[in-house]
């Protein structure tokens, strides 16, 4: 599987974005990979996602929080060197738009990059991940959350493809080392379980899927799914 470093160490960077960050969690990816930057800011329109970013980033001043809609980018265009966006457009009702508003944001030369699960083509204990995504988007929908299920590989691609990116490179990123029926995985899903089929009340069909996928992760096991990292250049 590539590392972030040979996906990312020949990508001249200054100012970086990364769109849609949450917790800052794609942003680790980056600082393993990118050989240098100038700033990196994260931005999420989840208010209650700055709390833990910054507490993650409070020695480095140059990455910070922004609040923002990611489908209504509030920067000038031509204004970073990397744009990033990752396991976030199962977020959004129209990823296009997104993904438009990040290529606005672009310098001319500078990458945009893409990751982001898909659902196709995957083993029987990564299914168990993206059934348990699909089950958490219903739990999410039902509760008045923007949450849709994964995409396939080919819609993720015809989106990229559409944005016009020069050299774009492709990389499908998946780790099947761990024994996918550790103690381990459910002890950290047994709590994700928990909250959903809480979240699930007043809906027994939910609540009921979740308990099947509890004993699927048992039974079959769990990896993660497989992710696709596209990137390309303006």
């Amino acid at each position: 599987m590539p590392t972030p470093q040979e996906i990312l160490a020949n990508i001249p960077t200054g100012r970086v974005l990364d769109v849609a960050t949450g917790g800052g969690g794609f942003i680790q990816f980056l600082l393993e990979g990118l050989t240098g930057y100038a700033e990196i800011i994260g931005v999420d329109n989840n208010e209650r996602a700055q709390t833990a970013f910054e507490e993650i980033f409070k020695d480095n001043p140059n990455i910070r929080f922004q609040t923002m809609d990611a489908a209504c980018l509030d920067f000038e265009s031509d204004s970073f060197d990397l744009v990033c966006i990752s396991n976030s457009l199962h977020h959004f009702d129209d990823p296009q738009a997104v993904l438009s508003q990040m290529k606005r944001a672009l310098r001319p030369g500078g990458h945009l990059l893409v990751s982001e699960m898909y659902r196709d083509g995957q083993t029987e204990t990564q299914m168990t991940h993206v059934h348990l995504h699909h089950w958490w988007a219903a739990v999410d929908t039902v509760n008045g959350v923007a949450h849709h299920e994964t995409y396939r590989r080919d819609e993720l691609v015809g989106w990229v493809s559409g944005l016009g990116l020069k050299g774009v490179a492709q990389y499908d990123l998946s780790d099947l080392s761990e024994d996918p029926k550790s103690p381990e995985i459910s002890a950290e899903l047994n709590p994700v379980f928990e909250r959903y089929i809480q979240r699930a009340e007043g809906h027994p069909d939910l609540q009921a899927r979740g308990e099947a996928l509890r004993q699927r992760v048992t039974e079959i096991g769990f990896h993660s799914a497989t992710t696709l990292v596209a990137i390309g250049r303006k």
